[in-house]
């Protein structure tokens, strides 16, 4: 999945070249594409997509709105952009999560849990940016679910294939992902149902929401 997801990003960097060689464009370095989309993320994250402007993702990169509209066609092509950037990144860091855990079924679910929470505890736009998926336009979300779904196939057949070895409790798998990944979204998507029960969005939060699902996937998943 990494290796598909590294192939369309050169295909579209490729693509890039290739017009501005047609169109006699002088490229810009690829610094300048990467710090427009971590501007970009940063700024969707904390205030949300429709509150953003191309101009003002300009002035926080120092770059005219030309410069972006250089790399990114459209407001609508860079939020793609931005999606697609951090779920590449979310596959590079699962898949190293998962090299390095111990062949134990219940470690490689842990590490990959510990994975999933870490670029979020270091960079608390991601959580805005969660909450922005949900209001996605229908196109853009298919898109996105282009990028995720093999991610996610691959943990559901992990998780079926381990638990007919006898290694893990024998259950359903897709609901097991589903609520691993509904606690994840839910950070973002339902902080009022949080806070009802006392938890608060902050580093130390996060910390321990991911402690207590490692705990309650632990339990739910060792077998009798």
């Amino acid at each position: 999945m990494a290796t598909r997801v590294a192939r369309a990003m050169t295909t579209a960097i490729q693509s890039g070249i290739e017009r501005a060689m047609r169109t006699g464009t002088p490229m810009p370095d690829r610094t300048t594409r990467e710090r427009i989309l971590d501007a970009a993320l940063d700024l969707f994250g904390a205030r949300g997509v429709d509150a953003v402007s191309l101009d003002e993702i300009a002035r926080h990169v120092g770059v005219r709105k030309q410069t972006v509209l250089y790399w990114f066609d459209s407001k609508e092509v860079l939020v793609d952009a931005v999606l697609e950037k951090v779920a590449a990144e979310l596959v590079v860091v699962i898949d190293a999560a998962v090299r390095a855990a111990p062949d134990d079924p219940l470690d490689r679910v842990d590490a990959v849990v510990r994975a999933v929470f870490r670029p979020a505890v270091r960079r608390p736009a991601l959580l805005g940016l969660v909450r922005e998926v949900s209001r996605l336009s229908q196109s853009q979300a298919d898109r996105l679910a282009a990028h995720i779904s093999p991610l996610v196939e691959r943990a559901v057949h992990y998780l079926d294939a381990e638990m007919e070895t006898g290694r893990l409790r024998k259950g359903d798998p897709r609901l097991v992902a589903a609520l691993s990944y509904a606690t994840v979204t839910g950070i973002a998507t339902e902080p009022e149902a949080l806070r009802t029960v006392g938890w608060v969005a902050d580093q130390a939060g996060l910390r321990a929401l991911r402690d207590e699902l490692r705990a309650f996937l632990r339990a739910a998943l060792t077998p009798s």
